[in-house]
């Protein structure tokens, strides 16, 4: 019948009127098929081993199944973006950028040589590498919580006074979310994917709630908080939380209330925390700004010992940034060149540092 079907196509094609003159329909001797037809199907088998792994084969094709725990999986992703680029042996300054903001809150950086800057004023600054201002922006009736930039390059901040996350488009502001009523918002990040993860916190008397919300346009996305059971991931206090997320989906999460650095998978629980221990500092561990690089590893400024921690994304401690004169640091962001923009609070500096090389 295949053959027959060819046949027919090709003296379609040929537009041979003679051939077509002369054609014979063949639709006779197809249309008494057998009852009963004859067929081989694949044979089917499965093999479980362990509960972990699932073997199909079908006929001659085989597939397997693994079940993989999250460190494997991370793991995995560690060793594809390994070969990417290494821990240079001695991170170093390439620009010291002098600011007028006193103290100096936040850095979000805007492609590979500008930085929007945060201080205690109702103005965001954005300069570049040398300290030229390049655009400013006058925002709320008090003071700005928080920035970040959207992968557009848009500046977002948030407003704790109007319970507002806001977006500047051609120099002016655009409310994006309003939080519920008795929440205000902090800190704020965006993601990857589009996502803006914000800290929102609640005074109730002496006591403040802290949690971690993750938006999708003006729809709450997922809550970050507790274990279901209750128990509450970050501290009770009225210090902001900061917050990145990893290339593997967790949120790492700077618990500035309980000096812990916090990680969160993306199913909500908690992967892992770290306490500075590791590093054997001088004094208790005081996290602040943390920010996440190609290699998935962690990145959090530490207040107190003026340097940074460095941790893989399972939260293995790897070294820490402590001989390039960061006095104070708690803003932080990385450039598009994978280059670390460090805000010294009181100094109202910016440390622009290389702590990468190519393999």
């Amino acid at each position: 019948m295949n053959e027959t079907v060819k046949l027919n196509k090709k003296l379609i094609d040929s537009n041979n009127l003679f051939e077509v003159d002369k054609y014979q329909s063949k639709l006779n001797e197809y249309q008494d098929f057998p009852e009963h037809v004859d067929l081989k199907f694949p044979f089917l088998d499965l093999n479980m081993e362990n509960r972990k792994e699932l073997s199909i084969e079908i006929g001659g094709y085989t597939a397997t199944l693994k079940e993989m725990s999250q460190s494997s999986l991370s793991a995995d992703v560690s060793r594809l973006t390994t070969g990417i680029a290494k821990l240079m042996d001695k991170a170093r300054v390439i620009a010291t950028i002098p600011t007028t903001y006193y103290p100096l809150w936040g850095v979000s950086c805007v492609g590979e040589a500008e930085a929007w800057i945060l201080g205690e004023n109702k103005t965001i600054t954005r300069i570049d590498i040398h300290g030229v201002v390049k655009d400013t922006v006058t925002t709320c009736q008090y003071l700005p919580d928080g920035i970040s930039v959207t992968r557009g390059r848009e500046l977002i901040y948030s407003d704790g006074n109007s319970r507002s996350v806001n977006i500047v488009r051609n120099g002016k502001s655009e409310t994006l979310i309003t939080t519920r009523k008795g929440w205000k918002p902090g800190k704020l990040c965006c993601t990857m994917s589009g996502d803006i993860l914000v800290h929102l916190f609640k005074v109730r008397g002496r006591q403040t709630n802290n949690k971690i919300i993750r938006y999708q346009g003006k729809n709450i996305k997922q809550e970050i908080s507790n274990d279901g059971q209750e128990n509450s991931f970050f501290k009770d206090g009225g210090c902001f939380l900061f917050m990145s997320e990893n290339n593997n989906g967790d949120v790492c999460v700077s618990d500035t209330n309980d000096d812990t650095l916090v990680v969160v998978d993306k199913t909500g629980r908690v992967r892992f925390r770290y306490d500075g221990t590791p590093s054997r500092r001088e004094k208790s561990f005081d996290p602040r700004g943390i920010v996440t690089d190609a290699l998935s590893q962690i990145i959090v400024a530490d207040f107190n010992n003026n340097c940074l921690h460095i941790l893989d994304q399972n939260g293995q401690f790897l070294r820490c940034v402590d001989d390039c004169g960061l006095e104070e640091p708690v803003g932080l962001s990385v450039d598009s060149k994978g280059r670390l923009w460090v805000g010294l609070c009181d100094k109202g500096d910016i440390k622009v540092i290389e702590y990468l090389q190519n393999k």
